[in-house]
């Protein structure tokens, strides 16, 4: 297998703990995908990973009001030790389209950056 194929296979695996993470409202899921320093941001907001993952833990979960299961990965691009990956994400009534940077660091990806906003009809 390809360093590349390697890395995109890393990383689509990180997208479905993503995923999970989210429908399920693991935040310990979620703090290991996620770089500690990593920013979260959002038009108008800006969260660290710690604000965010408290946040995760308080609301009820997608999976626990019974949310379908829906994330899908619409691209990733990959040039070296880093990645984006766009990502669509129906979540608590809402849909989002997720811009997720990840680097590749001490040879380990993670994701270091989180754009977002509701998904435009």
């Amino acid at each position: 297998m390809s360093a590349l194929a390697s890395d995109l296979d890393t990383i689509t695996h990180i997208l479905g703990e993503y995923f999970l993470g989210l429908h399920e409202g693991d935040s310990e899921r979620l703090r290991a995908i996620f770089h500690p320093q990593a920013a979260l941001q959002a038009p108008g907001l800006r969260r660290s990973r710690a604000e965010w993952l408290a946040l995760v833990e308080e609301r009820e979960s997608p999976a626990a009001r019974g949310d379908t299961f829906a994330y899908r990965i619409l691209g990733i691009e990959i040039l070296g030790d880093q990645a984006m990956a766009k990502v669509d994400c129906p979540l608590l009534g809402r849909r989002y389209v997720d811009y997720l940077g990840l680097l590749r660091e001490d040879g380990r990806w993670r994701i270091v950056n989180k754009m977002y906003a509701d998904r435009p009809e």
